[in-house]
């Protein structure tokens, strides 16, 4: 995700992401490890989408999370 929400969070983080997201593997995620950018180009990869479409998606799910996720 965000460069600010990784870390321990990730796991929980991953299974929201799985929800939202799902033509994205496990594999995906797991090489991603709050990786934001690598996050959005597999969106693009995996739905067709243009970049901004795709960083416009994590930032949106970045910011529906609560302050928990957040360092």
């Amino acid at each position: 995700m965000n460069r600010d929400i990784i870390g321990g969070n990730w796991k929980q983080l991953k299974g929201q992401m799985q929800a939202k997201w799902g033509d994205l593997t496990n594999d995906d995620f797991d090489i991603a490890e709050g990786n934001a950018q690598y996050l959005a180009g597999k969106l693009q990869e995996r739905y067709g989408w243009e970049k901004d479409r795709a960083e416009k998606e994590v930032r949106e799910f970045e910011s529906t999370l609560d302050d928990r996720y957040r360092h």
